[in-house]
């Protein structure tokens, strides 16, 4: 009953978070410019803008937040953190791009029921990797231990990235009209959404572990569900300061059904082709086990589409090649025709 209560006792490691920021500290660093002005431990991080806004007549800012949703549970199972801390990076440069924008500097959030210094520099080492390959600057973040607010092993992440886009190139899909094809590029698997179902496939009904073999995938089902999200930015965004592309779409949480209506205007439609692109292994197996609709399947998954580029016709064929050219695998996924605003699947 007179038993001391301390920080530690009560679940939080103070010694613990000072260890895990020791452990980030080169890898935030390998992503650092001159503009950045601060490492990590300040209060807040000063970045130089305007090294970075000299090329620019008119700069917008463009800023999103997101996470990577259940794959981390994923994660968890297998012990391998580096991806998807890679992920969120990517996710993250995917959705600022739709503007037309390029990221400049990215911040982290991790929370965890418990800390475990080698996990946080797993998922920052991820996350430095992805930011290195994209120019990005990390500069900063913050690692938060809540025990009773998450259970044992859990955790969770966010991220947070500022981009800039001259304010004449912001791509809104205003004018897409009749006519313009779309274009889609291909994704590497599940990338951060569809977890809480596929997880309940492979595991709970197929009874599978990470480490199992699945023909079909020709790799493990850790593998396959830990194929990080593809960064569409480091070849689509050079090609957008040329080609008079006029709508860009993330495929994420909702697909294709749901993710193309957030560009159309209103009174036009997306005719896609659902034969005009091979689904892949990992999306026919959850479909064959759950039962589920194909409607259903394209809004709780991408279906390896990652991205969708609306363009007038005149320029698909160059731009198709330019972003083949990029290691890009591109799809004509169909065209924009009079409508509603929603997505026609056929």
């Amino acid at each position: 009953m007179n038993e001391k209560i301390t920080y530690k006792t009560s679940g939080v490691d103070i010694d613990a978070g000072a260890e895990s920021l020791n452990r980030i500290k080169a890898a935030a660093r390998s992503t650092h410019n001159p503009s950045v002005l601060t490492g990590l431990g300040t209060f807040g991080s000063l970045f130089d803008l305007g090294p970075a806004l000299k090329n620019y007549r008119e700069p917008v800012m463009v800023q999103s937040v997101d996470g990577v949703g259940t794959k981390l549970m994923v994660a968890a199972m297998a012990d391998k953190h580096d991806t998807v801390g890679a992920d969120l990076v990517n996710h993250s440069l995917n959705d600022i791009l739709c503007q037309g924008a390029k990221g400049i500097t990215f911040l982290d959030y991790i929370a965890v029921e418990k800390l475990a210094p080698e996990h946080i520099e797993q998922l920052v080492t991820g996350m430095a990797s992805a930011c290195r390959a994209a120019g990005l600057a990390l500069v900063g973040g913050e690692t938060a231990e809540l025990p009773g607010v998450y259970v044992r092993g859990e955790y969770d992440l966010a991220g947070l990235i500022t981009g800039v886009v001259e304010k004449s190139k912001i791509i809104t899909g205003a004018t897409i009209a009749p006519g313009d094809v779309i274009l889609g590029l291909a994704s590497s698997g599940l990338h951060t959404n569809g977890y809480t179902m596929a997880r309940k496939v492979f595991f709970d009904r197929l009874k599978m572990k990470v480490d199992t073999h699945v023909p079909e995938l020709g790799r493990t089902v850790g593998e396959e569900l830990l194929a990080p999200h593809r960064d569409y930015s480091r070849v689509l965004w050079p090609l957008l300061q040329t080609y008079p592309v006029k709508g860009l779409a993330h495929i994420t949480g909702g697909g294709l059904i749901d993710n193309l209506p957030r560009i159309l205007p209103s009174k036009v439609d997306a005719k896609i082709n659902i034969s005009a692109w091979e689904v892949p292994p990992v999306f026919r197996i959850i479909a064959q086990t759950s039962g589920a609709p194909e409607r259903e399947m394209f809004r709780a998954f991408n279906m390896g589409i990652g991205m969708v580029i609306v363009i007038e016709g005149a320029h698909a064929t160059a731009l198709t090649h330019d972003l083949c050219a990029g290691g890009e695998k591109v799809f004509a996924l169909g065209e924009i025709v009079p409508g509603t605003g929603v997505t026609r699947l056929v």
